[in-house]
């Protein structure tokens, strides 16, 4: 909806591989795979990451605060990018009323990306 095609766009996730149970990864998995996650986005330079809820966003910010405080502002990253927070895709299918946030976000994504914010 904002423009951008699967070709425009890099997909990481913060651990290489899904802990059993689908659980939520421990700090040990996290920091196993930080490095990993680090040297992506180093390679490929973007400009803007979304990262999608809270685990994302806490585990690339190290911050331990909910994503609905982290959401809506833009927070400077790694070597010049913009790091957009947002509701993960699983939390808007438990709560379709929060879907006009991540909306305004991705309108936020793409005027990042067009050098107008």
């Amino acid at each position: 909806a904002i423009g951008l095609s699967r070709a425009d766009v890099y997909i990481a996730n913060v651990i290489k591989c899904r802990p059993p149970g689908n659980r939520n990864p421990e700090p040990d998995e996290v920091a196993f795979c930080q490095p990993f996650l680090f040297r992506q986005i180093d390679l490929v330079g973007p400009r803007v990451i979304v990262a999608l809820g809270t685990f994302a966003a806490q585990a690339l910010l190290g911050v331990d605060t909910p994503i609905s405080k982290l959401r809506g502002r833009v927070h400077p990253y790694r070597g010049g990018s913009s790091l957009v927070p947002t509701f993960h895709p699983a939390f808007l299918l438990r709560s379709p009323d929060r879907k006009r946030d991540v909306w305004e976000d991705m309108k936020h994504v793409r005027a990042l990306l067009d050098g107008r914010d």
